[in-house]
């Protein structure tokens, strides 16, 4: 069995209110769906969702780097080989981890399908068969996040997560209203995504733990691990690493400078499930809590992320599998994240693959 031809389309879905972050804001989601089909007929699909303002990866970049590097890399190879294809994408191109994603997606959709197995086996076990996701709240005003979040909370979300980092006085209000708003037993995260100043991070963190945080996601800057330590040896809200996460030397760095309680793994952001487990793994073995987030992404990425979740124990933290939920109609796989609006979880499928259903690209080229 070798990979025969490697394909793409773009999908898009418009977001049910603009999804904005302190980087920016998106009006629609846009991914790239690949298919990856073999000598003998078998396919795989996979998915990446350029966010520009949190990656600085384009959508035209993504196409280029799959188009002229990375799928020639794979034509020709067995596409069971999940190690021996990472090798040859990064011996083909540096860094685009996004355009590596989307194989590696693909390559675990199509090896689940030939074998018979879902990938939650490929990945190790099925640890959760449904998979807790936290909801994601956009930035906006503090009245109508708290309102957003509680409707969440009534349907059964045991998590919330609110955006912020561009304002910490804003910040402190915006929890100490959502708090009020949410049940006691909800536990509440903010994601600053770098926004905050590193000579006043500790009087906000300390502030947002008293207004009842439980939370904080990347209130630093990527790169002030130092920051980040600190700021974890305070002890409460924990603090989670995010953008400071995107290769498996990203998460040891992590664990050698105490910087981070969690680590969100976010399968796109490093490249992938193979990726994704290295960097589970070495958190496992530090004793760190994960979260698999979001960009966010549709349903085959999210679906994969589901498997990923599924499949690791230290995998506590509820995940982020609401980019199915926040476009206006999900084009992908709208099955497998029919109930979790009023449930808040997601069923993670048995079926061979990812469990998407796709026969064929979606979308337009």
């Amino acid at each position: 069995m070798k990979i025969d031809s490697i394909r793409s389309h773009v999908v898009q879905a418009p977001y049910r209110r603009p999804f904005a972050i302190s980087s920016g804001t998106s009006p629609e989601l846009v991914s790239l769906v690949v298919e990856v089909r073999t000598d003998d007929g078998a396919t795989g699909y996979g998915e990446a969702s350029p966010m520009t303002a949190y990656t600085g990866e384009t959508l035209e970049g993504l196409r280029a780097a799959l188009t002229g590097h990375v799928a020639p890399a794979l034509v020709g190879r067995d596409p069971r080989d999940l190690a021996g294809a990472h090798a040859a994408m990064d011996a083909a191109i540096r860094g685009q981890y996004l355009a590596k994603a989307a194989l590696d997606l693909a390559l675990h959709d199509l090896a689940g399908r030939v074998s018979g197995w879902p990938v939650h086996l490929l990945l190790g076990g099925l640890v959760r068969r449904e998979v807790p996701t936290a909801w994601v709240v956009g930035l906006g005003g503090p009245e109508e996040m708290a309102k957003e979040a509680a409707d969440h909370a009534a349907r059964g979300f045991t998590h919330l997560k609110v955006k912020g980092g561009e304002d910490p006085d804003r910040d402190v209000e915006l929890v100490r209203t959502v708090r009020a708003a949410v049940p006691g037993d909800v536990e509440l995260s903010l994601d600053a995504n770098e926004g905050y100043d590193p000579s006043t991070a500790a009087r906000t963190v300390a502030r947002l733990a008293e207004a009842g945080l439980d939370l904080v996601e990347q209130p630093l800057p990527r790169w002030d691990l130092t920051g980040m330590a600190a700021l974890r040896g305070r002890g409460m809200p924990r603090v989670m690493a995010d953008e400071s996460v995107q290769s498996p030397h990203d998460a040891v760095e992590i664990v050698r400078r105490g910087a981070a309680d969690v680590l969100n793994i976010k399968i796109l952001k490093v490249g992938g499930l193979h990726r994704a487990r290295q960097v589970a793994a070495i958190a496992e073995a530090a004793g760190l809590a994960v979260k698999i987030g979001t960009m966010p992404e549709l349903g085959v990425a999210t679906l994969a992320a589901a498997h990923l979740a599924a499949a690791l124990p230290h995998a506590t933290v509820p995940a982020d599998l609401v980019g199915p939920l926040l476009v206006a109609a999900e084009p992908l796989a709208p099955a497998a994240f029919a109930t979790t609006a009023d449930t808040g979880r997601v069923t993670v499928p048995t079926v061979p693959g990812l469990g998407h259903g796709l026969t064929e690209l979606p979308g337009r080229g």
